[in-house]
């Protein structure tokens, strides 16, 4: 969060439920986290993929002269919508929040795979625009910003169904939004969608009346193809291309390009469909990346065009911890049409970079929060703040008010966390803590959805890791090591994560030798291909109390 945003964050809570007598409070001294990958340089005029690494799926790119500003989904966590900067594609730096607010939108009881869905960001008459969905909490809206950074102004909510809008600012002046909506008449299988058009009135912020249809189905309609989603439009030479997702954003995800000689059509599929996909590749393949598709493109001043996108990097399986993150790969233009890779190529991890100055980006690798300052943007929390929970940066520590909704329930823990960028990560803190009854819980958690978490920290008189895997276990998870804890005072936590094992130690405060609790557990059915596929693992400190 910026330190407006911390600010509020916290005056709202404070506000609403100032701390008392009664109050169970933990604090938290510090958060750090530290790769234990070996990572080589990337070689000279290369670049590592993925390029925004941990949680950043459905990502979206503009250009506004030297600048390149992207954004990507955020479901139900809140600041939503994150507003990432580079000058050079590779490094990025996260600049804001779009939604950072709890006036623009409410995600209150709703579940971690609901909420913002896959935003477009375009730039247009000195005005930056996101159009995106909320679901189940309002539908498709707009808003802009004159600073990318921020304020973005409150959502005007559009009158259109459908998800994954797109804006496109034809040379002409006029505006239309490209999206995927419900096929005409009956769909003819599980999946069918369409693609649909409509224009967009940029000065009252309201779509107008009629639409049309761009793509029923698919490439091939006689391979039932599924979910054609994620469209946008661009205007190359004399042509219009529709770029879209096709197969669900599994590891059957692919990306797929129309053209047209006319904005609303009849679009012509390419001769080479889909122009990204790794689902015919062979599952023993080093560096293997998944479920790739959900792109958006952008032109280099050297006519290069290079393309963001959403792929998984599976520890085992379909299975990883990060969920979708944002890959980039350069476009190759054959006969008037674009594509990523060949058929059967995979994506590199490492790959040339765009003809630009190297930049720098924020620090992924290894970060330290002594909590003696406002918090950064990178901090978020599930749902919208309010009167449930009290987080607050004060004199060094976090303090966290134990709030009564446990992290498997659909109100408002108190927990703020970070994501997960590697596989073999750690996350330590030092936490004080004195629970007053049974159940008053505080510590680490490890947080994929309601439904598929991990915490270890104190309860009274002892260490506790708790794990939840499905809907049936209650909504504390269910202990899986436990110990006595003589010693009094701070201790200190340490969460190792190392693809789908995880490993919890502590130490008292005055130790040097960290000691594991119990022995490793499996946290694979964490992963985001059991919980929706939709979100990432993110981790920090959290308390609970039954009250």
């Amino acid at each position: 969060m910026t330190g407006k945003m911390a600010m509020l964050f916290s005056a709202l809570a404070l506000a609403a439920h100032p701390a008392t007598a009664r109050d169970v409070v933990a604090t938290f001294d510090y958060l750090a986290y530290e790769s234990r990958e070996i990572e080589m340089p990337a070689p000279e005029g290369a670049f590592r993929n993925p390029v925004l690494p941990g949680f950043h799926p459905d990502p979206s790119i503009v250009r506004v002269g030297d600048d390149f500003y992207a954004v990507t989904s955020t479901f139900s966590w809140f600041p939503g919508l994150p507003i990432l900067h580079s000058t050079d594609l590779v490094n990025w730096r996260l600049i804001g929040n779009a939604i950072d607010r709890p006036t623009q939108l409410d995600f209150s009881g709703l579940g971690t795979n609901r909420g913002l869905f896959a935003p477009a960001i375009e730039h247009h008459d000195g005005r930056f625009w996101i159009v995106n969905t909320c679901i189940e909490c309002g539908g498709n809206f707009v808003i802009t910003a004159s600073d990318p950074a921020g304020p973005w102004s409150d959502p005007a909510w559009l009158d259109f169904s459908g998800i994954d809008p797109s804006l496109f600012f034809d040379a002409d002046g006029t505006a239309w939004i490209v999206y995927n909506d419900a096929p005409p008449g009956e769909p003819r299988y599980e999946g069918h969608r369409a693609l649909w058009l409509q224009q967009f009135d940029a000065h009252t912020v309201q779509v107008m009346p009629g639409r049309t249809l761009l793509v029923d189905g698919g490439v091939d309609p006689s391979t039932n193809p599924i979910w054609a989603e994620g469209p946008h439009i661009y205007k190359v030479g004399e042509w219009y291309y529709l770029l879209t997702a096709e197969g669900g954003t599994a590891d059957q995800h692919s990306q797929t390009i129309y053209r047209s000689r006319a904005l609303k059509g009849p679009y012509t599929p390419g001769p080479f469909n889909p122009i990204l996909t790794q689902r015919d590749l062979p599952a023993d393949r080093p560096d293997r990346v998944e479920a790739t598709g959900h792109a958006d493109i952008v032109k280099l001043d050297d006519d290069t065009w290079w393309g963001v996108f959403l792929a998984t990097r599976p520890f085992a399986g379909q299975s990883t911890l990060m969920g979708r993150e944002t890959f980039l790969l350069p476009l190759e233009w054959k006969d008037g049409w674009p594509r990523f890779l060949d058929r059967g190529e995979a994506v590199p991890m490492v790959a040339e970079r765009p003809n630009l100055p190297a930049a720098t980006g924020s620090e992924w690798q290894n970060w330290r929060d002594e909590f003696d300052g406002a918090l950064s943007d990178e901090w978020i929390g599930l749902r919208t703040p309010g009167q449930e929970a009290l987080i607050a940066v004060d004199a060094g520590e976090l303090r966290v008010v134990a709030g009564p909704a446990a992290a498997g329930s659909l109100g408002k823990p108190a927990f703020i966390g970070r994501r997960l960028r590697h596989h073999k990560a750690e996350f330590t803190t030092r936490l004080t803590f004195a629970p007053q009854r049974g159940g008053d819980f505080a510590g680490l958690l490890a947080f994929m959805d309601e439904h598929h978490f991990l915490a270890a920290g104190k309860e009274r008189g002892r260490l506790v890791v708790r794990l939840r895997t499905s809907a049936e276990q209650g909504t504390s998870g269910v202990v899986v090591t436990d110990q006595p804890l003589t010693a009094e005072g701070p201790v200190e936590l340490k969460l190792a994560l190392d693809g789908g094992s995880a490993r919890i130690f502590w130490r008292s405060a005055d130790a040097d030798e960290w000691q594991q609790v119990g022995e490793t557990i499996n946290v694979e059915p964490l992963a985001s291909v059991h919980a929706g596929l939709f979100t990432g693992l993110v981790v920090g400190p959290y308390a609970y109390s039954p009250g």
